[in-house]
């Protein structure tokens, strides 16, 4: 890297870590500059928060770290740094309260993102952070100079340390496109291949469940499955039937298991139990009572508190002997298979995984291959469900990032 009498960080990437890289690196007096490939910073920011900014969770730190599922040592020692207490109090000295709802998750009182990041923006630029939109990072040129394509061309921009925020490949259209893989890999970083995170998941339904079902929500349902150690499990939840096969925050809480077991066998297996009050005994002698003139539909619905969405789904996947045997269909409503078959593509998902793999970083989040160079966020290989862990653990190894590069310039 280049040096100066006043030394400058560059920040590529204008998402949740490479702002509070800024942030961290400004109040420790460093210049910062910080470029994007649109046109405004926080892009994906404010969709995720358009039907609430979900910034937090509010459960023990011990069950927060479990959501890291096989990174979670990793992200532990990131969270020591910043946890979702301090992403609270963060907000707070931005002038913006929160609440925990009933769920858990922790929401601004207004529920909004766009006063959060404008406050957040604003707070930056009277800092000194100069912003430098539509600058797409190409990778290096001589000399370590970064190279951008720019409105004015192409351009070598000289910089004494650099961190890299550049996000996942989910939802390209807001910026988010995975170009930064190639400049990486050519420079020989290793990294994971990015795959689709918090997506749905493919099933071959009928036409008529397709058309009348799509976007019907199944709650509340209890999942089992096994892992590829063999290990059973069972989640409690929510989810919905999509055209394509299943979305929602019960398969979130999964995709890393479900994902892998795709990726091993073809296919992974989900037994879903779809009336969790009832034990399948008692449930049978329910269904055995003689019916009368009832369809078994209106049967479902009566004995075993099926609504149409639950119904709909047994009729597509249970056979009609089975359906006539009250001790058989009280088995398969207790575990219904659903066979998944694919993740759905990594730009419809709402993350990514894969990335920059940890263990190519130190412990300041530089590139072991590449001193000077700084990674954070989404562009890292780990991953997390919904529900504020993903925005934390953003903002946290963003404020890693942060103190590592001004560690690196003060050396």
């Amino acid at each position: 890297m280049t040096s100066s009498f006043s030394p400058r960080l560059a920040i590529i990437g204008g998402g949740p870590a490479g702002l509070m890289a800024a942030e961290i690196a400004c109040a420790a007096g460093i210049h910062v500059d910080l470029y994007d490939a649109t046109g405004s910073v926080g892009r994906k920011f404010l969709l995720a928060g358009k039907g609430g900014l979900n910034l937090t969770h509010a459960e023990p730190p011990a069950h927060f770290l479990e959501r890291y599922g096989a990174r979670q040592t990793e992200i532990g020692r990131w969270l020591a740094a910043f946890d979702a207490q301090a992403l609270r109090a963060w907000a707070r000295g931005l002038g913006v309260e929160t609440f925990v709802g009933s769920s858990g998750r922790v929401f601004p009182i207004d529920m909004k993102a766009a006063p959060l990041l404008r406050r957040w923006v604003r707070r930056l630029r009277e800092s000194g952070v100069e912003f430098h939109m539509h600058h797409r990072w190409l990778g290096w040129q001589a000399h370590d100079a970064l190279h951008f394509a720019s409105p004015q061309g192409e351009r070598a921009v000289p910089a004494d340390t650099v961190v890299l925020a550049l996000g996942g490949a989910s939802w390209p259209q807001l910026g988010s496109d995975g170009a930064w893989v190639a400049p990486l890999a050519r420079a020989g970083i290793d990294m994971a291949p990015l795959q689709p995170a918090n997506c749905g998941f493919e099933l071959a339904w009928s036409e008529h469940l397709r058309d009348r079902f799509a976007g019907a929500p199944l709650k509340p349902v209890v999942a089992h499955w096994v892992d590829r150690r063999g290990v059973a499990h069972r989640r409690q939840g929510e989810f919905v039937l999509s055209e394509y096969g299943i979305e929602g925050s019960l398969v979130y809480a999964l995709g890393a298991e479900l994902r892998e077991q795709i990726a091993e066998r073809g296919e992974a297996l989900l037994l879903l139990d779809l009336v969790p009050g009832y034990t399948q005994p008692i449930l049978a002698e329910r269904l055995a009572t003689p019916r009368g003139k009832h369809s078994i539909g209106d049967w479902l619905r009566r004995r075993a508190g099926l609504d149409a969405a639950k119904c709909a789904l047994v009729f597509e996947l249970v056979d009609k002997p089975t359906l006539a045997d009250p001790a058989a269909l009280a088995g398969q409503l207790k575990a219904l298979p659903l066979r998944l078959r694919a993740p759905r593509p990594v730009a419809e998902a709402i993350s990514t995984a894969g990335g920059v793999r940890l263990e190519a970083l130190d412990e300041h989040m530089m590139l072991r291959d590449r001193p000077g160079v700084f990674c954070a966020g989404e562009m890292l290989d780990w991953e997390a469900p919904t529900g504020g862990y993903l925005l934390t653990a953003c903002c946290a190894s963003g404020l890693l990032a942060g103190r590592g590069a001004v560690r690196w310039l003060q050396r």
